[in-house]
């Protein structure tokens, strides 16, 4: 489904972006980023984050490419209840490769990543919602099968969240994406495997 930016709202709007064949394209402002505080001790909250509110229970699909080039480039999607409360899951260029990565932040921030070691152009992220947890799949053009990134804990008393696209580049302006599609639906299943 093409993304649907009438009915959305920005979080620190880039500053450039452009609607092009039913496909958005976006370019970072200078060193923005989402983290809150472990291991590096800086609290950040400019990255740019496109997005619906959604309450309870849901499933979100975004597919996107980009160039990624400098340390820390990333893409994805973001599910944010507020600034110390997110997730935000996606492709991020360390070590000179992409990794899939997942940051969960409840007060304080984590990281898990792993590098995806074959080639592919765009990248397909699902999350679905379900009570106290955040399912995190991923699937690129090369692949058939969704497959589990992550399955991670989210507080329930939080029921309204801000879900949808969000990239950022942490050493550098001008990052480019294109998010390609955004669906926001009801749970597709609660099944993991």
């Amino acid at each position: 489904m093409m993304i649907d930016t009438a009915r959305m709202t920005w979080l620190n709007p880039p500053p450039r972006f452009e609607e092009r064949n039913g496909d958005l394209h976006v370019w970072s402002g200078p060193k923005t980023d989402f983290w809150q505080g472990t291991y590096y001790g800086f609290h950040r909250d400019d990255g740019h984050f496109l997005h619906q509110r959604r309450g309870g229970d849901f499933s979100a699909e975004v597919s996107f490419s980009a160039r990624y080039e400098e340390l820390y480039d990333q893409a994805g999607m973001m599910v944010r209840a507020d600034a110390t409360h997110w997730m935000k899951c996606g492709i991020e260029y360390t070590d000179g490769a992409m990794h899939f990565s997942v940051v969960v932040t409840n007060g304080n921030s984590d990281w898990s990543a792993f590098r995806l070691d074959h080639a592919f152009e765009r990248m397909g992220v699902r999350v679905t919602r379900t009570g106290d947890a955040l399912f995190i799949q991923y699937r690129t053009d090369r692949m058939e099968d969704w497959r589990m990134a992550r399955l991670a804990w989210f507080d329930p008393a939080l029921v309204q969240v801000a879900v949808g696209p969000a990239f950022c580049s942490p050493q550098r302006a001008g990052f480019e994406a294109v998010f390609h599609a955004f669906s926001l639906t009801d749970p597709l299943s609660r099944d993991i495997h």
